[in-house]
């Protein structure tokens, strides 16, 4: 058995919550394993002036940290779920992906109003494509624009005036202790969340005995489940960050409830479906949902995207 085990992390304040998170999960397993965090700036957080659709989506977040991984300068990587591409490097693999966080978006409102009580023209504070074309497909007579940076950047924006409301995931909010910031839960009934959003993913080198012993561990089989199957509709759907792509699912009754839409930008276009997905067929039934979305619509909107350049 490993020794010392080195945990690669982007360096913001999230980012190392959750590194320290894990960390602490597995000294408490393995008290006799020294573990420590390596921080590694990714080409996501030197970009923060425009929106990660423009620069090329959420695998910026990952892709040095994954290099590391492959070059063995850690053992390793602690990354949000919903940053992680459809598809993983050759060579690595999900090892592990913990109990899920609350994985719904919240409202942050400037004067404390919920959104469906904002005015016409009023500004709500976004990163997301997914998130926008959401909430332009409720509200199409409010004013989405863009915004970037860590938490607290974001909140200080909001409350010097720049912003009437921002958008962000509430599992970032609850584990950064700042739950008193949020005025609104937005569950799926009005914005379904990002592909493994709330989710820790615990990403590792396949084939290495020691490591899979630890990741074992901190495995949550029904996060599981449900995430591999949001996943599964991420890479048939060929979803990312350049896309209103979403899937979100949940346990019921010993089946998981896979619920997904994909929307164009404005709004204007969305398909949203729903299908049950027994334990063991989830990944197959992930990709039935795609086709299906995909069928009744939803390509049409994704190649009209692509052809704007998205």
């Amino acid at each position: 058995m490993k020794q010392n085990l080195i945990i690669g992390t982007r360096g913001s304040q999230l980012a190392l919550w959750q590194a320290n998170f894990i960390k602490s999960e597995i000294e408490s397993l393995f008290p006799d394993l020294k573990v420590e965090l390596k921080i590694i700036k990714t080409t996501g957080d030197t970009i923060t002036d425009r929106p990660l659709a423009l620069v090329g989506g959420k695998g910026l977040f990952v892709k040095e940290i994954e290099n590391a991984l492959l070059n063995n300068e850690i053992d390793i990587a602690v990354h949000s779920m919903k940053d992680m591409p459809g598809e993983i490097p050759e060579g690595l693999q999900i090892g592990a992906i913990p109990k899920r966080a609350n994985p719904f978006d919240v409202l942050i409102s400037r004067d404390g109003s919920l959104f469906k009580d904002y005015k016409k023209g009023a500004k709500i504070g976004t990163s997301s494509l997914r998130r926008a074309s959401q909430l332009k497909h409720l509200r199409p007579d409010i004013t989405i624009e863009s915004i970037r940076g860590n938490l607290d950047t974001r909140i200080r924006k909001l409350k010097s005036g720049d912003y009437d409301a921002i958008v962000l995931a509430a599992a970032g909010l609850l584990r950064l202790g700042q739950e008193k910031e949020i005025t609104e839960y937005l569950d799926q009934t009005v914005m379904i969340p990002a592909v493994g959003q709330g989710a820790l993913c615990i990403e590792t080198r396949k084939n290495d005995p020691d490591i899979e012993i630890i990741s074992a561990k901190l495995d949550h089989y029904g996060t599981r489940i449900c995430v591999e199957g949001e996943r599964a509709f991420l890479r048939r759907i060929e979803g990312s960050c350049h896309i209103p792509v979403a899937c979100f699912g949940k346990i019921v009754k010993q089946e998981v409830w896979l619920t997904a839409v994909v929307a164009s930008e404005d709004g204007k276009e969305i398909i949203k479906e729903h299908i049950a997905a027994p334990f063991d067929k989830v990944k197959e039934n992930g990709r039935t949902l795609a086709d299906l979305i995909l069928e009744k619509g939803g390509k049409k909107i994704l190649e009209s995207l692509n052809s704007n350049g998205n």
